[in-house]
């Protein structure tokens, strides 16, 4: 494991986000009918560090679950059925975070730091701009508590406020949730060997090729995004090929392993038979559930992996920047008795996670992969 990494965490958070939308937000000449806020929201530390025992550094990122629904009329055609629109929003932060021991176990902490809200907004039938989109830098901060059951794995619970931007018509934002935090601190070496005599192989690198299809049609992706596991996208890849290299940077004895990967592809869209070309680095969470003598299957989830595509605007939809991320959900496992070969299948999406107000996304269906471990 590299020495930096062995002071790095993540954090994975639910709770309420509390932010007041009302008809202040609405331009002139709207009236509105309804709003509904709801209120479940997710939090990530993507990734956090500690600088020393008293001081960490983070990279938050925030959002409801479900949009702010709004109903609304214009005023200049009252008699026209109202309309409903959803307004997306999220909150990504980078603080500072001093932390206080009040036990072995228990800590204290406060957090502070830059925030920067996006909004994208809502227009009408005749594409007029109804709630403006938005973007802007902001403090937050807040405060919180954690219970660690030993050097890796704790459970916090953290409360949090961001604040409006004179000049801005968002709402102050307020989040308050619970959540689950994993160090990446190197495993006891006794655990390793045992894991080491019982026979288990992790590779240390691999490389793969891909294709992807749109044979069997959008039903996994659609299945995993009913139930919020997964996103969509406006824009939709028919087929494409890519090349990957995946290496491994942390594993635990038995389930859990880290990795970081690379891959470029190439896509043909399906509305438009457009050629869109993509390059990541991305980040794998990897859950390897079962061990036998004939293969080791796991699942995986890579999030928010850095991208650059060969254009944003894909078949009429536009999806923000050139600059994206990469996310990913799939099952896999390594063959043979050294553990040298690989597949996988997986479903896959492109979105700027709204730090951009235009986010469409892009929905890649079903990619096979094959690949070889040295």
């Amino acid at each position: 494991m590299p020495a930096a990494m062995q002071k790095s965490f993540f954090e994975i958070g639910v709770g309420y986000v509390g932010y007041p939308f009302s008809e202040k937000q609405l331009q002139p000449g709207y009236t509105m009918e309804s709003v509904l806020v709801r209120h479940p929201a997710v939090r990530l530390v993507l990734l956090g560090y500690e600088i020393t025992p008293y001081l960490h550094a983070q990279v938050t990122y925030m959002r409801p679950i479900w949009w702010v629904k709004y109903s609304f009329r214009n005023n200049s055609t009252p008699n026209d059925v109202a309309e409903t629109r959803t307004v997306w929003m999220n909150v990504a932060s980078a603080t500072l975070k001093p932390v206080v021991s009040l036990s072995d176990r228990i800590s204290l902490n406060a957090e502070g730091g830059l925030g920067v809200v996006t909004r994208h907004g809502i227009r009408d039938k005749n594409n007029n701009i109804v709630v403006k989109d938005l973007s802007f830098a902001t403090i937050t901060a807040g405060a919180g508590i954690a219970y660690s059951f030993d050097e890796k794995c704790a459970v916090t619970m953290q409360v949090g406020h961001t604040f409006p931007a004179k000049g801005y018509d968002q709402p102050p934002v307020t989040y308050a949730g619970a959540g689950f935090r994993y160090s990446f601190a190197p495993f006891d070496e006794d655990k390793l060997q045992k894991t080491r005599k019982e026979g288990r192989i992790f590779p240390k690198q691999w490389i793969s090729l891909s294709y992807s299809t749109n044979s069997f049609g959008y039903g996994v992706n659609e299945f995993f995004k009913s139930i919020y596991l997964f996103w969509g996208g406006a824009a939709q890849v028919d087929y494409g090929f890519m090349a990957s290299y995946q290496r491994n940077l942390f594993n635990g004895p038995k389930i859990f392993s880290f990795d970081v990967g690379s891959n470029v592809a190439y896509w043909k869209t399906n509305a438009m038979k457009e050629d869109l070309f993509a390059f990541s680095l991305y980040p794998v969470f990897r859950f390897n559930f079962l061990h036998n003598k004939l293969f080791d299957p796991y699942f995986f989830y890579i999030l928010g992996g850095p991208t650059y595509l060969s254009h944003s605007y894909i078949d009429g939809n536009d999806t923000g920047k050139r600059f994206t991320f990469y996310d990913a959900l799939g099952i896999g496992a390594f063959f043979g008795k050294e553990r040298v070969l690989n597949a996988e299948l997986r479903i896959a999406h492109y979105s700027n996670g709204n730090i951009f107000p235009m986010n469409c996304g892009v929905k890649i269906p079903l990619t096979f992969s094959f690949g070889y471990s040295f």
